[in-house]
């Protein structure tokens, strides 16, 4: 059965962060996730997931300094140290929300991202993790949204993948984003899922509703429950109105306003 995790950093923003929570569970959400949490404490989400019912499906580690551009740490030569503390506050983090997994943003070229540096330092975050039952992903993320970002294609993620060869380092597979680097969607998922850890979908080609735009996405959430994915599907994508306006295409999952 298709479950649908809200983004809260993109959906709900009619209210301020820590009320999207119980607005999301009034639609008939069971999961959520969103960009970053810090800048609320891990204790007040907490409280707002069990009061309204809700599992925390996926977060992101702290990307390094956002405002000067700044996507992740990941793949950053010269930036292990950054990297290490980012992963120790987001584990920190997943331990008092209950969440198994969190992304690793790669970082960007033009900041000195490697292959070798983001193989390192996810061998050692695997390690790491692993302690805590933590599942990394890593997500590719189309060069239109963010030109220069390090991870762009689902082959190079693949391939980071084989070279770190950790059972707890997996495929956030955005749909989105594949549409717009790689396409053919169906069969690409039916390539990747033995891999695929988290999902994520937007309209494409303006990140709106996800019956908004090109992409079928009930044939493909289908694909996606007969390939065998049970995990959470994310929905990232900006409303292009008033969120609750929006959720017509939901209703088949459960969610309505």
């Amino acid at each position: 059965m298709t479950k649908l995790a809200a983004n809260l950093s993109m959906m709900f923003n009619e209210v301020p962060f820590l009320d999207r929570f119980g607005a999301a569970a009034a639609c008939g959400f069971k999961g959520v996730e969103y960009l970053f949490p810090y800048d609320f404490p891990a204790e007040a989400i907490a409280e707002q997931l069990q009061s309204h019912g809700l599992t925390q499906a996926l977060f992101n580690l702290p990307p390094g300094d956002w405002d000067a551009g700044e996507r992740g740490l990941a793949a950053l030569q010269g930036r292990e140290a950054d990297f290490d503390a980012a992963l120790e506050k987001a584990l920190s983090y997943a331990k008092v929300l209950n969440c198994p997994r969190v992304h690793c943003m790669a970082g960007m070229r033009q900041h000195g991202a490697t292959t070798e540096t983001y193989v390192a330092n996810l061998k050692r975050a695997a390690a790491r993790a692993a302690l805590d039952g933590v599942t990394l992903c890593i997500e590719p993320i189309n060069q239109r949204d963010i030109p220069g970002y390090f991870l762009a294609t689902t082959d190079q993620a693949m391939a980071v993948i084989e070279a770190v060869d950790a059972e707890n380092v997996r495929l956030q597979f955005d749909l989105y984003h594949c549409q717009i680097s790689e396409g053919d969607l169906a069969k690409r998922a039916a390539a990747l899922i033995g891999a695929v850890e988290h999902v994520q979908i937007a309209g494409n080609p303006d990140r709106h509703e996800p019956d908004l735009g090109e992409v079928n996405y009930p044939y493909l959430l289908k694909v996606l429950e007969e390939l065998g994915y049970r995990g959470w599907i994310g929905c990232e994508y900006r409303p292009a109105g008033r969120t609750q306006d929006g959720l017509a295409w939901a209703q088949p999952y459960g969610v309505a306003a």
